[in-house]
This record gives C-alpha cells, structure tokens and sequence, in this order.
C-alpha cells in the first residue's frame, strides 16, 4: 500500500515538471529543482500514510472479522471521504453481526420458553426503531394464533398479555397477506381491525410490518407485528426477517422440545397409574412417594446447617429426581397381580383354600359314609355314631387350623409347621383322572401318566407339578452388566400345599418374595435401556436405589452407604414410611405417625436407613405435613421426635 502511495507521489513530480515546460516556466536551478523534489517527496510520503493508515486499521479489523472476533474497536476516521465511508460502514456491519450472533446465541441457549418470547420481542422492536409489537404462535389445539408477548410504547414486552386469540380464517387483511404469501407484509392496520385483535387504536397511526414465522416444514408457526412512525427501511427489514428466520427456528425447537416433556411427563403418569390400578391395594402409591420425596429433598435444600448444609439440586436434578420418583416401581407393572396382592398363603389367581375345604368335605362324607355301611353290616348303632361324630369334629377342627394358618397372620412355630403335616398325611380317596381339562404347560409338569384309579392321596400334598421351573433367561449370572447380586430361587414358583401353608411370617414363599423384590431388577433395565439426555443419566440409579440399606444388605445390588447418592437414600425413607402409613391397603391397616416412626427408628439403629435424612425428616417436620395431607386423621397421633433418634 505504501509502495503504491509513494510511487503515485514520484509520478506527480514528474508530472509538475512536465507542466512547468509546456507553459514556458523558468527551469530552476539543479539544486532548486532537487529541493523542490525533496519537498514535493515529503508532502507525498504524509499525503500517502494518512492515506494508507486508516486503509490499514481497516484491513486489521477485518482481519478481526474473519476471526471471529467482534469485540469493540475504535471507529477508524479518515480525510478521504470514501475511505471514511467505508469505516463507517464497517462499524455497522460489525456491530450489525455482534448483535445477530449475541441473539442467536440467546435463542440458542435460553431453555425458558416464556422467559425468551418477551425478551424476542423487545429486541425485534429495538433493531426496528418501532414503537411497538406483538408475537403471536399458533396454538396447536385450535390453529389459532395466540398472543404470547406484547410491547407497548414505553416499557418492555410482557409475556401473555390476554389478548384474544385470532382464528387463521378471521385475520386482518395485513396479517392475512403474510399468511398467505408467508412474505413480510408492510402497511397499517385500521381502527375496527385493531379493536377487532385487543389492540389500542392508537396504533392505526403507524405504519405496520407483518412478519410471518415458519418452521421446518414452510408451516406458520407465528407471526411478528411491529409498528413504526414510517415504513420500516428495506436494511433493517431484511436484518429483521433474517433474525426472525433464526427465532423461529428457536421458537419451533423449544416448544418441540416442551412438548415431549409434556408427554413424558404424560407417560410417566400414565405408567405410574397404571402400576396403581393393577393392583388395589396399592392404589395411589406411585403418587404419595414422589410427593414425599420432593418434600424431603427441598427440606434438604433448605437445610442452613447439619450435614445438609451445603445441599442443592439445579433444576436438571430436580427433573431427574422427578422422573426418577415418578418411575421408581415401574418395574411392577411386569410383577403377577395375584403375587402382590396375595392376602393368603395359598392364593394365587384364587385361593385354594376351597379345594382343600372341599377334601375335607369328602373325608366329612366319607365318615357318613362308613357310619351307613357299618350299620348295614350289622355294627352297633351308637358306636358307629360316636366314631363318625368324633371324626367329624376332629376334621373341622383340623380345617379350621388350616384355614387359619392360610392366612398368614401370625408367626407359624415349628411345632404349628410339624401339626400341619401330621393333617396333610391323612388320605382321601379320588377316583377322577387329575389330568383331564388340564393346559398344555400344566400338563407338561404332571410326571409320566396316572396311576389307576382309584387312588388314596394325601390332604396336603406338595406335588411335582406344583414346581414351575424358571426359564434359563432369568437366571442372573455373576458378572451382569447391572451389577445385580440377589439369590435367585431354583424354581419360578412353588405351589405345593405344604409349601406354602408352612411360611413362618406372611404369606409368601421365597418364589413369590423373589418375584416381588424383581421388580427392582427390572426397574433398573427398563430404565437403562431407555436413551436418557445427559442430565437425566442418573434417573436409574435413583428410581433403582429405593430397596437398598446402608449396610450393603439390600436388594437388587447390596450397595451400601458410599454407593448410594443422596437422592436414592431419601426415595428409601419416601417409600418405606408411605408403605407404613398407607391406609388403602386393605390387608393390612396403615400404621400411626408414633408406630411407622418407631419402626423407621429401629431400622436406622439398624443401619438400614440414613440417620441424618432421618433426622431431618423429623426435625423440618416433613413428617407432619405429609401425615396432614394424606393419613388419615385417626392415624395422625402425638409423637416427640426425641424418642425416635
């Protein structure tokens, strides 16, 4: 640039002289002449750097430019009016992009889709220099556009301003131009068609552009109104529908984006509900424990001292805790209903207390029976009674033990186990073939063929097809990805009579409370196999982690204390004190506030539960507010939270 500034310079000299003999000048002197050159050479050389020093900066910040670089630099000023022009200009353009791409970057990382609506709005009416604007988006429901941020004259955009929504078919004729070309339309709304959409008449005065908004697929997705003194310039249109181009990108991906929470949000209602309704006696469960959960996390996150002093959760963690409570059963919606509801020991699709009850029926019948045909040999009369009698009373006594131990609800002794198969050894005569109307998987279990008949079997009996083999694919190897350690029972179920009338406590067998607590393991997978974003990677572990103890003896992966996160140990406390206080079970009554907490007081001496969430459910009184809301008032007795840490 230089070079090419003082080489101009020379040529002029030359050119001076050049004039100076065509008009007949004196020549001056050789040492005149060289002065007069080394004159004109200096006036040259500073000519040509305040020349070539702003072209330089320029240069510079644009070299800034194609860096990316946008950051405030001095306006570069020059006494050639072009070159001053085109600094201007620059200084524009720059600012023009800093500002297109400090939006775009807002519209790309603003998650709050009400927060950025108004804030859109504001800066659209600021690039335009207007007066004012409205931003309407099509309601998905009706096709209507609804207004969701307007800016008056003198202050900022308000989001939802209650205006009425506008029917794609009744629009004013500006609005309705831009719909229908999907071009920006400029011109004025008339008194009537402003009262007609909410709008003060006094804007019928400025002129108006109507900027539609589409998406992906060329459909409306909104549209822009602003209002000015005059007609927007073509520049600041065009900087305007580019920008509108980008927010309706943005706009489009973040209501997409809030309706697929939306329906995981559904979804994990719906599953949740429907774990519930598969099972009455635990209606509601999968609502009360995410509520009590949320109650003891936000108790720890106002927490000003104690272990939880320093505890909070983003609102990234509060929606994976969300997810994470809502779906902390779902694995049981896989789990028999007859299994978690069995109320008896012998129930499974029904309660097979009745067949039993039956065969004493026929022993009963049996006894009349001899009674009959000894006196039809001639037996004494009153002998023959009296043994039919006792044996009578004898079997309905022996049933009624039965029936009561069917129930479950005390401790069954060894000696109680020992008198239930000195019952089951009596005999009872069938003479039908037990595999006839049978299912072909029934039928399968039943060894070989069946013996003549007649035939004596015991009352009670644990039989070969009573045992139903578990499929190879449940079994849980050592080394499975999930990290499960349970001890799976040899068989799928056992439904032998004895079997099952002999569990010392409750009703179930080591089948049946396997197949419960797998709900666990299944929760886990399900949950894993489902493709969660980043933040929302720990919903497993915290939905999985509800049945573990801080000793390591839990279920389904004996994680102690370290191993379990915060969240996890309070989804347990959540569950185990809902499951104690439930009243809508009704195989069981819901416990008082003083006897679940005396409970969950034994089980944190135990190191089952975390002691300091413990305290801490007690002492913010989450306790209390949970027992107000939803136990009920006969439940909710005194209790001193001393006695219980």
């Amino acid at each position: 640039m230089h070079l090419h500034i003082t080489l101009l310079a020379v040529a002029l000299v030359a050119a001076t002289g050049l004039v100076l003999r065509q008009f007949g000048e004196v020549i001056p002197g050789p040492g005149e002449f060289g002065l007069l050159l080394v004159a004109v050479a200096v006036v040259a050389l500073l000519a040509s750097r305040r020349i070539a020093a702003p072209l330089a900066e320029l240069a510079e910040q644009a070299e800034a430019v194609r860096r990316f670089d946008f950051g405030d630099h001095p306006l570069v000023r020059s006494p050639v009016r072009e070159i001053d022009q085109l600094g201007g200009a620059f200084d524009l353009m720059r600012d023009a992009v800093r500002r297109f791409l400090r939006m775009n970057r807002r519209l790309a990382t603003e998650t709050d889709l009400e927060a950025l609506q108004p804030w859109l709005l504001d800066k659209m009416v600021d690039l335009a220099g207007a007066r004012g604007g409205v931003l309407y988006l099509v309601d998905a429901a009706t096709d209507a556009l609804v207004a969701t941020a307007m800016d008056a004259e003198g202050g900022k955009a308000r989001a939802n301003p209650g205006m009425p929504p506008l029917p794609q078919a009744g629009l004013p004729r500006l609005m309705a131009d831009a719909r229908a070309t999907m071009q920006p339309a400029n011109g004025h709304l008339r008194d009537g068609e402003l009262e007609a959409i909410g709008l003060d008449p006094g804007f019928a005065g400025f002129g108006t552009l109507a900027l539609p908004l589409r998406d992906r697929r060329e459909q409306l997705l909104g549209m822009l109104l602003l209002f000015k003194d005059g007609e927007i310039d073509a520049a600041n249109a065009r900087f305007i529908e580019a920008l509108a181009a980008s927010a309706a990108t943005s706009l489009e991906t973040r209501e997409l984006l809030r309706g697929q929470k939306a329906l995981l949000e559904a979804t994990i209602r719906m599953v949740a509900g429907a774990i519930d309704a598969q099972s009455p006696y635990t209606g509601g469960h999968c609502e009360r424990v995410p509520e009590l959960t949320f109650m003891l996390a936000r108790a720890a996150c106002a927490a000003r001292e104690g272990p939880y002093a320093g505890f909070d959760l983003d609102p990234e963690e509060w929606e994976a805790l969300h997810i994470g409570a809502w779906l902390h059963d779902c694995g049981k919606v896989t789990t028999p209903e007859h299994v978690v509801d069995k109320a008896t020991k012998l129930e499974t699709v029904y309660d097979r207390i009745h067949e039993i009850r039956t065969r004493f029926e026929v022993l009963k019948r049996d006894a009349d029976i001899a009674y009959w045909r000894g006196r039809a040999e001639g037996g004494d009369e009153a002998a023959l009674g009296d043994q039919r009698d006792a044996l009578k009373a004898m079997l309905d006594e022996e049933f009624a033990f039965v029936a009561e131990c069917n129930v479950g609800g005390e401790y069954l002794s060894p000696e109680k186990q020992r008198r239930l198969r000195d019952i089951g050894a009596r005999r009872w005569l069938r003479t039908l073939d037990d595999r006839l109307g049978l299912s072909r998987d029934e039928l399968a279990r039943h060894p070989g063929a069946s013996a003549a008949l007649p035939v004596e079997e015991p009352l009670l009996a644990d039989k070969p097809q009573h045992r139903i083999a578990r499929p190879a694919e449940e079994a849980i190897p050592e080394d499975n990805r999930w990290g499960f350690r349970m001890d799976v029972p040899e068989l799928l179920y056992n439904r032998g009579e004895l079997h099952n009338l002999s569990v010392s406590r409750g009703t179930l067998t080591a089948e049946e409370r396997y197949k419960i607590n797998e709900h666990m393991v299944l929760t886990i997978r399900m949950l894993g196999e489902l493709p969660f974003p980043r933040h929302l990677r720990a919903v497993p572990e915290i939905a999985g982690g509800h049945h573990e103890k801080l000793d390591g003896t839990g279920y389904p992966r004996r994680l102690d204390r370290e191993q379990l996160s915060p969240l996890a140990r309070m989804m347990a406390i959540a569950d185990i004190f809902e499951a104690l206080t439930a009243a809508d079970r009704p195989y069981k009554p819901g416990k008082t506030l003083s006897q679940a907490l005396a409970i969950m007081a034994n089980m944190r001496k135990d190191n089952h539960i975390d002691p300091e969430l413990f305290e801490l459910f007690l002492r913010t009184g989450v306790h209390r507010d949970y027992a107000g809301r939803f136990m009920l008032p006969e439940q909710i007795d005194e209790v001193r939270i001393e006695d219980y840490l």
